[in-house]
């Protein structure tokens, strides 16, 4: 696994999940959505944490600043 996410699309994926949460938690989304919306929250928190995004590779894109 090489690195394929910058730290702009990281943070932006991690704001997500916050905001995901702060809904559910809140009351604002429930049932069908809320589980989807978490699940898409979870993934997106555990490839901020890795810095790699599965769906990236195959269509050749990266967030990362070249070194």
């Amino acid at each position: 696994m090489k690195v394929n996410m910058g730290s702009i699309d990281r943070a932006i994926r991690v704001i997500f999940a916050v905001l995901v949460a702060v809904l559910y938690f809140t009351g604002q989304i429930g049932g069908t959505v809320a589980i989807v919306l978490g699940i898409l929250a979870a993934v997106f928190v555990l490839t901020s944490l890795i810095g790699f995004c599965p769906l990236y590779l195959p269509l050749g894109i990266s967030t990362r600043k070249k070194d």
